[in-house]
């Protein structure tokens, strides 16, 4: 008996080749990626993914309000940081899910367009052999020849894609009729996918062409106007990776009051500033500019560029009188650190005059800083300062006043809204005061500096953003909307009609439809066609049992159901 040589294999035994094996890998990969149903997916997950971002505070938009809530959570906090939900839309896996949403539609779109292309090219189907078996369905004889008969059908479906068979069709000496229409349903479908796209592009190239600034402006008429030119007029800027700055925009505007209206339990209305602007830079005369009523949701627009009122605060002013005479008197935004009630914290730093102390070291201990609360309308708890409504009717501040070093010269970045502990702790500034003072008051030091507290201003913030790409962005948003109502109120569907005569020589004349996706209102189509080509003929009445039974028009079933009621004889 011949034995089976161990070195010899079987080709058909041998496992797959490891190319074939990795090329059938990437391949089920891709078709798994650039199917719909991924694409849904991916869809959701995204929209699911930005969830943090609305609930949780983001870099982008303000790092103090990070830093805080890290802060305040510790260890829930460091890890949501770790996860980069603090930076949700910039984030690895955030823009991972973006670009594979991005393949997937890419993948999908394209044979599907290529489908429909072919499918607009292809004739409607022949008409299947028996009508009587379609979702709805007709029969009526008529005394007109079968031309006229299929003369009558093919004019009333005028608007339709038609094709005629005369004898050639899937009943050998009848005239069928084939036509289809709602093409444009898959149109919609597939414009809104592109739209979708589109929409997903034109994100993406707004992180390379924006540009965002924010600016505090004092709410007033004495104050300067602010003029869109440089990067550098701008508290903090922010710009895409194609913007440097020298191609901003051009224009000025002047912030001339501000007005905030209140509920009587303190939540805010409507926050209101009258601005004046103009694209022409060089002009100098504001009263010559545009008038414009900025209002919260409601921006100044300027070209592709938006100017927001981000929100509001206040500004105390404060005049430092030293013993030669001199004053400095300088007004500060502070810090709202209660929204309900504007309760608002902050510093000022005043620097001698330069001919008080000729020594720079001299000079440079004796600056003044002044660090503590203002309250828009005060309430006294004693001695502690509080605030009852966030409309200014009567201000006040609690203030502590320091003598040293306040760091004004040091060149090192420091907060505008507390004095470094640092400072305090190693007894380069000492406290020489701590008072209350209404508007008017003020309070002397050892030397004879006198501190006073002249009022407040009320500042506005205002967020400037420019983006080309947010006409592409509302034009995508309106194609998608325009794809998705076609795909949802228009039906794919087909009517056949088979002409024939039957064995009393009578013209007779069948009707079959069929949707291709059901949708309500296609039955009531059908049945004024099948009304409009009956009262456009002249119709026989055949009694039922005098018709050929190969001709009798019946719903799906046995031959001895019942005659539907649409089957017009």
């Amino acid at each position: 008996m011949p034995t089976a040589d161990p070195t010899h294999r079987d080709p058909q035994m041998d496992p797959m080749p490891r190319t074939a094996a990795v090329t059938a890998v990437f391949r089920n990969t891709w078709r798994t990626l650039t199917a719909m149903r991924t694409a849904l997916i991916l869809l959701f997950l995204l929209a699911v993914a930005a969830v943090p971002g609305a609930l949780l505070p983001q870099r982008s938009l303000n790092e103090g309000n990070v830093n805080e809530y890290i802060a305040e959570h510790g260890w829930l906090g460091e890890f949501y940081d770790k996860l980069q939900l603090f930076d949700v839309f910039s984030s690895w896996w955030f823009t991972a899910i973006y670009v594979l949403l991005f393949i997937s539609l890419v993948g999908c779109l394209t044979p599907r367009s290529i489908d429909l292309v072919k499918q607009l090219r292809t004739p409607p189907p022949l008409a299947p052999r028996n009508l009587s078996r379609m979702p709805h369905h007709a029969a009526y004889r008529t005394t007109a020849t079968p031309e006229q008969a299929a003369g009558q059908v093919q004019k009333a479906l005028r608007g339709w894609r038609v094709r005629r068979n005369d004898g050639d069709g899937r009943v050998a000496d009848t005239i069928e009729l084939s036509s289809e229409r709602g093409y444009i349903r898959e149109v919609g479908n597939i414009v809104f996918h592109f739209g979708l796209l589109a929409l997903l592009i034109m994100f993406a190239a707004g992180k390379f062409v924006y540009a965002e600034g924010m600016r505090v402006v004092i709410a007033n008429e004495e104050s300067p106007a602010f003029c869109n030119t440089t990067p550098s007029a701008y508290d903090s800027f922010r710009a895409g990776l194609l913007v440097d700055g020298t191609d901003l925009e051009q224009f000025c505007i002047k912030i001339e009051d501000f007005r905030a209206d209140y509920l009587p339990n303190g939540q805010a209305e409507m926050f209101t500033s009258n601005v004046r602007y103009t694209e022409e830079v060089a002009t100098t005369d504001p009263d010559t500019w545009e008038h414009y009523e900025m209002r919260v949701n409601h921006p100044l627009r300027i070209g592709s560029t938006r100017v927001y009122l981000q929100g509001h605060g206040f500004a105390p002013t404060f005049t430092v009188t030293y013993p030669n005479g001199e004053t400095r008197t300088d007004t500060q935004h502070w810090q709202p650190t209660e929204l309900q009630t504007f309760l608002s914290s902050g510093i000022m730093r005043f620097d001698p005059p330069a001919g008080m102390y000729p020594d720079l070291l001299e000079r440079r201990e004796q600056q003044i800083a002044i660090q503590g609360l203002f309250a828009p309308t005060a309430q006294f708890d004693g001695t502690l300062l509080s605030s009852r409504f966030p409309r200014m009717d009567d201000p006040a501040v609690a203030v502590d006043v320091y003598r040293g070093d306040a760091g004004l010269d040091t060149g090192r970045p420091q907060s505008v809204f507390a004095l470094e502990p640092d400072l305090i702790e190693s007894g380069l500034l000492n406290r020489e005061a701590r008072v209350n003072l209404r508007p008017g008051e003020s309070t002397t030091l050892a030397d004879g500096t006198e501190v006073r507290f002249d009022g407040a201003e009320e500042f506005i913030n205002i967020q400037v953003s420019e983006d080309p790409t947010q006409i592409w962005v509302g034009v995508s948003a309106a194609v998608m909307m325009g794809g998705l109502v076609l795909s949802l109120m228009v039906p794919r569907r087909r009517i056949w009609a088979r002409v024939s005569v039957d064995d009393d020589n009578v013209t007779r004349v069948d009707l079959g439809g069929l949707a291709r996706t059901d949708r309500s209102g296609w039955g009531a189509e059908f049945d004024r066609l099948r009304d409009r080509l009956v009262a456009e003929s002249t119709v026989t009445p055949v009694l039922p049992d005098e018709a050929d039974s190969g001709h009798t028009s019946t719903s799906p079933g046995a031959a001895g159901d019942d005659v539907r009621k649409d089957d017009t004889r």
